[in-house]
């Protein structure tokens, strides 16, 4: 049945490199991950520029939190760039009782710690540290060149938009975290929401130093294949939000069947590493099948590594049977669009089984 859905959705080769070779083992993916990556900045969310040769950490604020199970400081983090130097805050919250801790690099649309989306001593009791970035304090959310944007030389065409900006961000926030002897960064997992999943999945697309990627409720542009998806479409995303993606984008309004790319290869570029991808049962502008199918169809990425890619019976799952088994993981849960204690509970279950 899954089979028959995603013919239906006519998605472009995830396996076929540009000149039509069949990818077939591990080394040939590698070349293949390179141009899907190429096609990406190119046509969707625009090139990344280059990682600063340093990033460096003033700790502004640090007290003992929740209980006194936990240190939390607020961290300036600095590097420069074309247009100067340019720093941004995160709220680093350590877990007293694991060091190391693995940590959640969370891009947030709260700068408070805790949060209505993060539960932020529940993450703290499971043996977690938490990385928040507002995303606002890296750049706005409008057409506005400011913060981070106004500092680097922009193509029209092929140049970041403000998801890459903030998918930056939370490449720099890892940067700072490896220097940290009670962060445990070769276990790191970024997470996002909404726009900020779509920001979650292009960071860890391109940083493979996140053992761990979340999209939650990312719809459109994000874990939502865009071939006959319901809700969200790319007219009315690229429309609406233009300044989220690069200018080439826009031609591919009312076109997604004649794109040369669909969502399940931003997923596929997260393998072999752990994926997990959730939605939630009422939130058809992202549309949960949509996304479920992306996951289904950018498992080949995994298993062409030999890797179990979604590990799923041949359907959609119900409402609260989270599937774990394999490199990709999926949820829908009940309820609208939100980031719930529920998908937290999952996120952290997965992590503790795979030990990422």
């Amino acid at each position: 049945m899954l089979k028959e859905k995603l013919a239906a959705r006519g998605l472009p080769a995830l396996l076929e490199m540009n000149d039509e070779r069949p990818v077939k083992t591990p080394e040939a993916w590698r070349k293949r991950r390179a141009e899907l990556l190429d096609m990406l900045g190119r046509e969707e969310f625009g090139f990344t520029p280059a990682a600063p040769e340093k990033v460096t950490g003033e700790i502004e604020k640090s007290q003992d939190a929740f209980a006194n199970k936990a240190v939390q400081q607020t961290v300036r983090l600095s590097f420069d760039t074309p247009g100067g130097p340019f720093s941004f805050p995160i709220t680093l919250v350590a877990p007293k009782a694991v060091k190391p801790a693995p940590v959640f690099v969370a891009v947030s649309f709260r700068p408070e710690v805790p949060d209505a989306y993060l539960p932020a001593e529940e993450i703290i009791d499971h043996g977690f540290a938490i990385a928040n970035i507002f995303y606002k304090d890296v750049t706005d959310d409008g057409p506005a060149c400011d913060g981070l944007a106004a500092l680097y030389p922009r193509d029209e065409k092929t140049g970041w938009g403000k998801i890459g900006m903030w998918a930056f961000a939370a490449s720099r926030a890892l940067d700072y975290l490896e220097t940290r002897e009670d962060i445990d960064a070769c276990r790191a997992c970024v997470i996002g929401h909404s726009r900020l999943g779509k920001t979650a999945l292009w960071c860890g697309a391109q940083d493979e130093r996140f053992s761990m990627v979340v999209s939650n409720d990312s719809g459109c542009a994000g874990a939502a294949v865009s071939r006959g998806k319901a809700g969200e479409s790319v007219d009315r995303i690229a429309g609406v939000f233009p300044y989220w993606f690069c200018g080439n984008y826009q031609a591919w309004r009312g076109r997604e069947a004649e794109a040369p790319f669909d969502q399940h290869m931003l997923l596929a570029l997260v393998a072999p590493r752990k994926l997990y991808v959730n939605s939630a049962e009422e939130d058809t502008w992202a549309d949960p099948e949509s996304e479920f199918l992306g996951c289904v169809a950018a498992s080949e990425a995994w298993t062409i590594q030999r890797v179990p890619g979604l590990v799923a019976p041949d359907e959609m799952p119900r409402v609260g049977e989270p599937l774990m088994d394999g490199g990709v993981c999926y949820h829908v849960r009940a309820g609208s669009h939100f980031l719930s204690r529920t998908d937290w509970l999952y996120h952290m279950a997965c992590r503790e089984k795979f030990g990422v």
